[in-house]
């Protein structure tokens, strides 16, 4: 086959977007067929988010990428689901993993179900979003007490558009209920957790086709069918990482967005009790790799600092922090107090007061404390994947949104005192198509063969490391944070 034609849907926490492709040996161009938005809906007490406006957008996308398309694939966030009934109909709106309702479950869990004991079955970092967090925060609910089905986001997208009910592996390995080391779902955690384990469909890998767009969605978008919809690294930081343009394994991937995940691709997971207690996850990836990685709190909090500054220019903003003194202040980025949406830069400013430091004094000096303290984030969690999983590097990749950020991508260069190769922007949406122009045979070969497609194709910036490690190291001391050994 010389090339196809493939849509990728690509949710992401503040919009969605397709994205139509031209894949072929020696082809790979990418363009935007509709984008829309996405974020959270307060309805009470509770955050959920509004799926059914995504899949109006999903629609909407499908119809301008085509008519004629060769297959379809979905990626998004993580652990976030639905509930359907034994009809297949949705149980109500889809909680927004962000809500309050998991405050404290991980350590009511744990006094029950050891996290030693969890992490060595499901290799997952824990954090209050997890699904197992949400579904023993949901125990006794009218919902999951009707429900017959749980689906993860990208899966119940998929089954709105064909009616077949299949969970992808990566996707999964999110949840922390599934047993990283087979690659299959634990009924043994399920059941120590209270959770029924005949809620969750049959997995598929990477690869493979979940069904065929349904006739109704061919008359609603116009498309010609038969239309694939083919699995995907399905939650979009798989995707991403099939999209580093990386030559050889001595590489660290930062998929910079909203979240930073930052690690190494490994071929097996680690395990140990040190990699628990640094709280690392054992993500799966595609064909057979393990993301081993920890989410740091990412570009979500220049996001709600912005959202806090109507008007603000970015541009603007980011001129001013390149101007600002480095290090004048800087936080722990993986602080829970940032979680939650709302007053960033009095967060912020509150928690320089904590750590006895002098709050940045105007936006642009805020700027700079979340960049230089991302770039701290990123400098710890690579050193600590090394120093973890004896993955030498000798590269630091930065995709996704935060590759445009030239300030952040030196920073982090700085930080961590190796080159950083900024870029592909599209990193998901390019992993999500190589991997269903692979499944159609338009692309051959494995993951060194699709990314060296990606540098042929694609547009990289290299930033090479500046500056003295001292001022870096002596910045990790001011919040308590001795270089990892």
């Amino acid at each position: 086959m010389a090339g196809v034609r493939v849509a990728a849907v690509d949710l992401g926490a503040s919009s969605g977007r397709v994205m139509a492709a031209e894949v072929g040996p020696d082809r790979l161009e990418l363009t935007e067929a509709a984008r829309f938005p996405n974020g959270p809906v307060r309805l009470g007490d509770t955050l959920h988010w509004d799926l059914l406006a995504l899949y109006r957008g999903l629609l909407d996308g499908l119809r301008a990428a085509g008519p004629a398309l060769d297959a379809v694939g979905i990626d998004s966030w993580g652990v976030d689901f639905g509930l359907l009934d034994r009809t297949g109909a949705l149980l109500g709106n889809v909680v927004h993993h962000r809500d309050a309702r998991t405050d404290g479950v991980a350590q009511r869990l744990g006094e029950t179900f050891p996290p030693a004991q969890l992490y060595g079955a499901t290799g997952v970092q824990v954090m209050p979003i997890n699904t197992i967090y949400q579904l023993v925060a949901a125990a006794g609910t009218p919902q999951l007490e009707a429900a017959t089905d749980l689906l993860l986001l990208p899966d119940l997208l998929a089954y709105w558009l064909t009616g077949a009910r299949r969970a992808e592996v990566t996707s999964a390995s999110t949840t922390g209920l599934l047993d990283v080391r087979e690659r299959d779902w634990s009924a043994e955690v399920m059941r120590r957790a209270g959770i029924d384990p005949g809620l969750f469909a049959p997995l598929v890998e990477p690869g493979e086709r979940v069904g065929e767009v349904a006739p109704h969605v061919l008359a609603d978008t116009g498309l010609s069918g038969p239309v694939p919809v083919i699995a995907v690294g399905s939650h979009d930081t798989a995707s991403a990482v099939v999209g580093v343009p990386a030559e050889g394994e001595r590489f660290a991937f930062i998929s910079c967005g909203t979240w930073s995940l930052v690690g190494v691709e490994l071929d097996a997971p680690v395990l140990t009790e040190e990699s628990r207690v640094a709280n690392f996850s054992n993500e799966l990836g595609v064909d057979a790799t393990v993301r081993y990685l920890r989410n740091v709190m990412g570009l979500w909090l220049l996001q709600e600092c912005l959202r806090a500054w109507p008007g603000a220019d970015l541009l603007a903003l980011l001129d001013d922090a390149a101007r600002a003194p480095a290090f004048a202040a800087v936080v722990d980025a993986g602080d829970p107090g940032f979680l939650a949406p709302g007053d960033m830069p009095e967060r912020i400013a509150a928690a320089c007061r904590r750590t006895g430091q002098e709050p940045p004094r105007d936006r642009g000096a805020t700027v700079r404390c979340v960049l230089d303290s991302l770039a701290l984030a990123h400098r710890r969690t690579v050193r600590e994947a090394v120093a973890l999983s004896g993955r030498a590097v000798d590269v630091v990749h930065v995709v996704g949104g935060g590759a445009r950020n030239a300030l952040l991508c030196q920073l982090t260069a700085d930080a961590c005192g190796l080159p950083v190769v900024a870029g592909p922007v599209e990193a998901t949406a390019l992993g999500n198509v190589l991997v269903q122009a692979r499944a159609l045979g338009a692309v051959r070969g494995g993951l060194p063969e699709m990314r060296a497609l990606l540098r042929a194709t694609q547009r990289l910036e290299r930033y090479e490391p500046q500056g003295d490690d001292r001022a870096w190291a002596a910045a990790e001391r001011r919040l308590g944070q001795p270089a990892p050994a």
